[in-house]
Parts: structure tokens; C-alpha cells; sequence
């Protein structure tokens, strides 16, 4: 769940002192995908490209651990928070266990939004290392892939540092964010996030 009113009360940025912001490298078009693509096209992330008072950061963990192309990393037996913990690993689609890897990008990802002064994270969902609302639990390839609620490592590592995150799927938090960077934006108000999906209510027994 996002902090809404982390969202509305974010100072208004200006050209002079822009609202700095980290992003998953993949969601800004950088071909760092597992396959070497940028895993689709998120307009709603995009967007962020066209205004002059917001100064963007964007970094890939798994590409800066493991290169591109590579296999793709999932948590196993917990999220991103439990890896930390040591109470859960993070996987290839190989069985290949990377926690150490996933736990060094999650360090310099942090490392790199302290240095930039970022005031908030727009990250790719269901990423073992970026998910924020959604990822799965173990390999998502297996036969019957098995969702859980938790964040991805690298998010969890940003999150326990103070860190907002909202992910490319949160368009009500996405709706509130640039109500805040322009002025002339008029809020979709039928926007909803992630967790008010009919899916992810259905999924994880929300309804």
C-alpha cells in the first residue's frame, strides 16, 4: 500500500529546485530487461520525462549484479524484507541462489538514492528486486507460479531507509504525484493502485 499522504503533502517542485526522483531503469525505456528489452512501455512513468522541475535518477539493480540479458531473479520463501532478514533467498529460474548479489544491489541502490537526495521511488512491480505491492514466491516459471503481497529486495532495502515507493501499476498515487509537479493537472479520479485491483483483491482474498 502506498502513503497517500506522504503523495499530498510533497512540496511543489520548481525548475530551480526540482522533486527528485529514483526510477527502475526498464520503466524509462533503458534496455536492461532480462531479455534485453525494456519490459514494455509504461506511459504512466514515462510521462515524468516531459517536466522541467523533476530531476529523474534511474538505476538497474539486477542489470548491475547479474548484466543483461540474464535469467530472472525471484524471492523464495518470503519477500524482500525477510532476505534482508536472512528468513528467505532470492532465486534464478535456474534454482541458482543470487541472495548475496540481490543484497549488494540493494545497496547501491540505496546508495545512489541517498547520494542524489531522491524524495521518492517509482519502481517496476513484481520484480524480486523492484516490486513494491506484488512479487512472487519462488520461481515464476514454475508450474504453478504463487503470488505474495511484499515488496522485492531492493525496494525493501530503499523502504527500511525511509524511502516512498510507488510502482508503475499505482495510478491513483501516480495521479497524486503529478497533481504536485503541475499545477494544470486534473486528477483522473476513477485512477486506482495496485492494491485496489479486482485481481489482487480476488488473488489474495481482499474482497
Amino acid at each position: 500500500m502506498t502513503d497517500k499522504e506522504y503523495l499530498k503533502n510533497l512540496r511543489v517542485p520548481s525548475k530551480e529546485n526540482p522533486l527528485r526522483i529514483l526510477l527502475s531503469a526498464c520503466l524509462l525505456g533503458e534496455l536492461c530487461g532480462v531479455d534485453g528489452t525494456s519490459n514494455g512501455r509504461y506511459p504512466s512513468a514515462l510521462k515524468l520525462l516531459d517536466y522541467d522541475n523533476v530531476k529523474l535518477t534511474s538505476f538497474c539493480p539486477e542489470d548491475y549484479v547479474l548484466g543483461t540479458p540474464r535469467e530472472t531473479p525471484d524471492c523464495e520463501g518470503g519477500d524482500g524484507h525477510d532476505v534482508l532478514d536472512g528468513k528467505a533467498r532470492v532465486i534464478m529460474q535456474s534454482g541458482k541462489d543470487i541472495t548475496e548479489k540481490m543484497i549488494a544491489a540493494s545497496l547501491k541502490m540505496l546508495e545512489i538514492a541517498q547520494k542524489n537526495n531522491v524524495e521518492l521511488a517509482v519502481m517496476m512491480d513484481a520484480s524480486g528486486a523492484c516490486g513494491s505491492q506484488v512479487i512472487y514466491n519462488g520461481s515464476r516459471f514454475s508450474k504453478n507460479p504463487v503470488y505474495q503481497i511484499g515488496m522485492g529486495v531492493c525496494a525493501a532495502q530503499l523502504d527500511r531507509n525511509g524511502i516512498k515507493i510507488i510502482s508503475q501499476r499505482d495510478y491513483a498515487s501516480l495521479e497524486i504525484l503529478y497533481s504536485k509537479i503541475d499545477p494544470n493537472h486534473l486528477i483522473q479520479k476513477d485512477a486506482i493502485d495496485h492494491d485496489q485491483h479486482e485481481w489482487y483483491r480476488s488473488y489474495f482474498n481482499k474482497n
